[in-house]
């Protein structure tokens, strides 16, 4: 077998003529990458590095460009990708023809170019996609993940910051999975089961839409089949009826730090049982009928969680925190910030009202005090109001369905009924506007009663509403 090595022209590019190219010559050592071209498949060659990697390239003509181009096939083995294994898969491309041979290398370096993409690349790739404004079901033109900021948050706190650098196809499940465990654990601060269940759902979102076709950043997510995280204890706290008289009446002291409006907007969370995003951005031309008989608020489906209109009957106690709220024929939002004008207040003011404001620099000393310590209450959040309100409907004996519609909650039982959540969804968008002002009028009902102010005749035995 003729395996000599003739040696390149004087002032060429130094590499190796032809050669037949055999096993052992790919285990062969040399002191600098040498390329050795293989005699009986034109165009087969082999390069070995100093430190003895031999890998297979195939060199051909593309006829769409008439360039000459290189297309890689593998590193050499000796069980499982040998010189015949090169030959071989040299033979196969060759028979498929010029432009589907060029094709296939094009392919080739588009899909190795993708998966060369690090994790902290596709994270930006993605979050530009999800906060990318696109046509809403009202016709707004708002991002097509509403909830990106806090998506995002996770993927660079998290992800990013662990495992950035990798590769994305590189990233394994055993890397989520450790990565999770040191969430919990405390080792990116306080430790919290929910900040790792929000990362793996941040991650799987993120691997899935990079498996797209299209895409191919990944082969597959590395996100299934990861060990179950401890369950998170629901949140329970509910006021007493002494706590609720306290905060009441605080909240109408002179001598609170933080703005009327914003104590104002607390208490209609409680009277109203909506969420705080659906109260804050309360407007003049979201308010109908409130000098009529049949007042309500209704919340456009871009503020509402489950982006859909809410239609919330207003109880007179709602309608007397609207009028003290609402100063001026000007103001347009209920709850106007008290720096800002012309713009409703931020979405955290309530939550950082009841719990206190910190030092941008020590985050472990209050600069300023929250209500809940000042009115000597223990600590509490708006959403805790909707429960306190849910609870107060409860014990005035108000159905499950009608509570829950109330919260804008998918209704799945009528007494001992099951409610199929398709009937719902589908094909029931009744507001069932009756029975929910019954439960608001009650709850303010129940209310004066806690707090010591008067109900208005009529209402505390179940007749006809009066408006404030």
């Amino acid at each position: 077998m003729d395996s000599s090595i003739a040696p390149s022209p004087v002032g060429k590019r130094g590499r190796n003529s032809s050669v037949i190219l055999t096993d052992r010559l790919c285990e062969k050592r040399v002191a600098k990458r040498t390329k050795f071209y293989d005699r009986k498949c034109a165009g087969l060659y082999v390069s070995i590095t100093a430190v003895g990697a031999a890998t297979f390239s195939f060199k051909f003509t593309d006829r769409q460009t008439g360039k000459q181009r290189t297309g890689w096939l593998g590193v050499y083995n000796a069980e499982t990708f040998t010189v015949e294994d090169a030959r071989s898969r040299v033979y196969g491309l060759k028979a498929r023809g010029g432009e589907a041979l060029a094709q296939t290398f094009r392919d080739q370096k588009a899909n190795k170019a993708k998966r060369a993409k690090t994790v902290a690349e596709i994270i930006e790739e993605r979050i530009d996609w999800m906060k990318k404004p696109v046509r809403k079901p009202d016709g707004e033109m708002r991002p097509r993940l509403e909830a990106w900021e806090n998506t995002a948050t996770h993927l660079r706190r998290f992800l990013g910051a662990r495992l950035g650098k990798t590769l994305a196809g590189d990233v394994t499940k055993h890397d989520i999975a450790t990565l999770s465990n040191d969430i919990v654990a405390g080792k990116f601060g306080r430790p919290s089961v929910s900040n790792a269940r929000h990362m793996r759902k941040a991650a799987s979102g993120l691997f899935n839409w990079a498996a797209e076709a299209g895409r191919d950043y990944v082969t597959a997510s590395p996100c299934i089949n990861l060990p179950k995280l401890d369950p998170e204890h629901p949140r329970t706290r509910v006021l007493s009826e002494d706590e609720i008289r306290t905060f009441w009446h605080g909240l109408d002291r002179n001598d609170l730090p933080y703005d009327r409006r914003t104590r104002l907007a607390l208490k209609f969370e409680l009277v109203t049982m909506l969420r705080s995003r659906e109260v804050l951005g309360a407007h003049r031309d979201e308010l109908f009928d409130i000098k009529g008989k049949y007042p309500r608020f209704d919340v456009p489906l871009k503020r509402v969680k489950k982006r859909r209109v809410i239609q919330q009957p207003l109880s007179d106690l709602a309608l007397e925190i609207i009028k003290e709220a609402l100063t001026s024929d000007d103001q347009q939002f209920v709850f106007e910030s008290p720096i800002y004008k012309g713009q409703p207040i931020h979405r955290k003011a309530m939550a950082d009202a009841l719990r206190g404001t910190k030092h941008e620099t020590n985050k472990n000393k209050t600069k300023t005090t929250g209500l809940c310590e000042l009115l000597g209450l223990k600590r509490f959040t708006p959403h805790d109001l909707r429960r306190t309100a849910a609870t107060l409907a409860g014990d005035l004996g108000f159905d499950d369905a009608a509570i829950a519609k109330c919260l804008d909650h998918a209704v799945t039982k009528k007494g001992e009924t099951i409610v199929p959540t398709v009937t719902g969804k589908v094909y029931n968008h009744s507001q069932r506007m009756k029975e929910k002002r019954a439960v608001l009028d009650g709850i303010a009902t129940e209310l004066r009663r806690i707090v010591g102010e008067p109900v208005a005749e009529g209402l505390e035995h179940g007749g006809p509403r009066l408006v404030a």
